[in-house]
């Protein structure tokens, strides 16, 4: 029945959703830190590419605050778009995109030939420095003159090397504290996935493409920031950190 398809998906969202908190507990401030600069830089009615979108839960926020707006989707994860398509399944504002961002080609398959923002959060860690580098200048190719990209990822600040391990010890208290209440890591959640019927064949797919985890590396809030400015950024800067993570803002 349709409406037990639609709890499914809310479901999988849901777990989803708890997977990424159990590592980033600030989750939900970083994304309303990205929002408030979206409605800033395009108002309420904003185009945006969600990119490396995964179960999309940026566009899930973006149209649950500006339901006005219209969000592209761009992954290569398979099991992570079945359940993206299925939560937003019938949403003519949603559109999902494959592919892979690595490829010099990725954007000639959106549907727009620009937007207004270009938001991305814990994905292009998974990148290393050069194809990241040329990546930023593919996105300065999308955004209108004014828009703005955000990311929002891992960025560690050398300079505070006793910060951040009395913010690691923290953390991991924290973390053993919710995993004896139940919450699934990441190889737990990718396990439940993996036994479920809808999802077994596309995880399958998926651990095809990038094995357990792909090889990028983090790199400082200072480089994505120079970085954006070297592919043709006019400002960029941070515009919210915690002690381990930074959301990196490029107006163009």
């Amino acid at each position: 029945m349709p409406g037990q398809a639609a709890q499914i998906w809310q479901n999988w969202q849901d777990s989803w959703d708890r997977q990424q908190e159990w590592y980033l507990p600030d989750r939900e401030e970083r994304f309303r830190v990205m929002l408030d600069a979206v409605e800033a830089v395009a108002g309420p009615e904003p185009r945006v590419l969600d990119l490396a979108c995964g179960t999309g839960s940026i566009t899930d926020r973006l149209l649950k605050r500006f339901p006005g707006a219209v969000s592209t989707g761009v992954d290569l994860d398979p099991a992570l778009l079945t359940i993206a398509r299925g939560y937003f399944e019938g949403d003519r504002r949603v559109e999902f995109v494959v592919a892979d961002l690595r490829t010099p080609d990725w954007t000639a398959r959106l549907p727009y030939d620009s937007y207004d923002c270009v938001l991305t959060a814990t994905a292009l860690h998974w990148l290393q420095p050069e194809p990241l580098q040329e990546l930023y200048g593919q996105i300065a190719g999308v955004l209108r003159d004014g828009g703005v990209f955000m990311n929002a990822d891992h960025m560690p600040d050398p300079s505070t090397p006793r910060l951040n391990e009395l913010a690691k010890e923290q953390d991991r208290v924290r973390r053993e504290r919710e995993k004896a209440a139940g919450v699934l890591d990441w190889e737990e959640w990718w396990a439940t996935a993996k036994a479920d019927p809808v999802l077994a064949e596309p995880t399958a797919e998926r651990y095809a493409i990038y094995g357990a985890h792909a090889d990028g590396e983090v790199q400082t809030e200072a480089w994505h920031a120079a970085a954006l400015r070297s592919a043709g950024f006019g400002e960029a800067r941070s515009v919210w950190r915690s002690v381990t993570d930074a959301v990196v803002l490029g107006l163009k």
